[in-house]
């Protein structure tokens, strides 16, 4: 895997460099003018449904190709993408949500190839899994210098995939930035963030999933030392709190919640919010678009989890701060909590 990996890497750097130097006066065009929509929220909160139904508006947003070839999208990338797009899975292991050469995908893929700062650096090589995700999400002693070199790859990223979308807003999803808006807003002062908020109860069961699957997939040497239930809970406490912190000193006009429930319940009315809280144009040249992504995947099927007494105790003593701020009812044992 190693020796296929460099190979990989060395047959791609000098196309990789040339388009990075090719490129260089068309990036310096997006100077100002990138203000993405940030989607957050703790991973399985809902952030894919609201990422791919949105994304039916006329927005740009991160393609499975660009997420692959990061450093490659107007050349190695567009030359292979027939190919490339044959080789798509058709579903994501992790919940079965459809994948096509169009579905929206997250920026953490790319940016773990691109800089030294990414939870999948953590599932990769989880001997430090705990140090090496704090670090990277909550830049938990990071360099300053690695910081740096976080953004200008990010905004890089974005530059890119502003130009190969045709200039349009961007829609950007990752969980990670629930923790970063200040940090996001200042590289991006135009930037609107919307926060999916789910029930932590459900988010527990979800995310034992959630990882289970994904070191299963991804690492690359023993995991069994990692005490997943308390990491999660420990995550999701300072993550919402980081969060809570930093969207008191966002503009109201730049931020909106979307509980998980009302999202399930009504999608559209959702969509229709979320427009109107940011006063983003065009949600009825969009909403017919919306209405047809939401029947296509009214049939979805999601897995489900129980809930015993003793996980809803230790749940509701962790998050007993997001469940009193959100108002998240107290479940009973035995009940089904569903993935996003």
């Amino acid at each position: 895997m190693l020796a296929l990996l460099l190979l990989a890497t060395g047959l791609r750097w000098p196309l990789s460099l040339t388009e990075r130097v090719v490129r260089a006066p068309r990036l310096a065009e997006a100077e100002g003018k990138i203000q993405p929509i940030f989607i957050v929220g703790h991973w399985r909160s809902g952030t894919t449904h609201l990422y791919n139904t949105l994304s039916h508006g006329d927005f740009g947003y991160v393609t499975p190709i660009a997420a692959g070839l990061p450093w490659d999208q107007a050349g190695l990338a567009a030359g292979l993408r027939p190919l490339l797009e044959r080789l798509l899975p058709e579903k994501r292991f992790i919940d079965n949500i459809p994948v096509t050469p169009q579905s929206p995908q997250e920026d953490e893929v790319p940016l773990a190839n691109m800089t030294t700062l990414s939870l999948y650096h953590a599932l990769y090589f989880p001997r430090h899994f705990e140090t090496t995700f704090r670090r990277a999400v909550f830049f938990d002693d990071a360099k300053p210098e690695e910081i740096q070199s976080w953004e200008w790859a990010l905004d890089y990223f974005l530059r890119n995939v502003w130009l190969q979308q045709g200039r349009k807003q961007l829609l950007i999803k990752n969980p990670a930035y629930t923790g970063r808006i200040d940090r996001l807003k200042a590289l991006y002062p135009g930037a609107k963030f919307i926060h999916a908020v789910r029930s932590p109860f459900e988010v527990f069961v979800s995310m034992r999933n959630f990882y289970a699957k994904l070191l299963k997939q991804f690492a690359l040497a023993e995991y069994d030392h990692i005490d997943i239930d308390s990491f999660v809970l420990e995550t999701h406490a300072k993550l919402m709190q980081d969060y809570r912190m930093a969207s008191a000193r966002i503009p109201a006009n730049d931020l909106i919640e979307v509980r998980y429930d009302t999202l399930e319940t009504d999608p559209t009315d959702a969509m229709r919010q979320v427009y109107e809280r940011l006063d983003l144009p065009g949600f009825s040249e969009a909403e017919p678009r919306i209405a047809a992504y939401l029947q296509s995947v009214s049939g979805y099927q999601k897995n489900r989890f129980t809930l015993d007494a003793r996980t809803i105790d230790r749940v509701a003593e962790a998050c007993a701060d997001s469940i009193a701020h959100w108002n998240f009812p107290i479940p009973q044992p035995q009940t089904a909590g569903a993935t996003a």
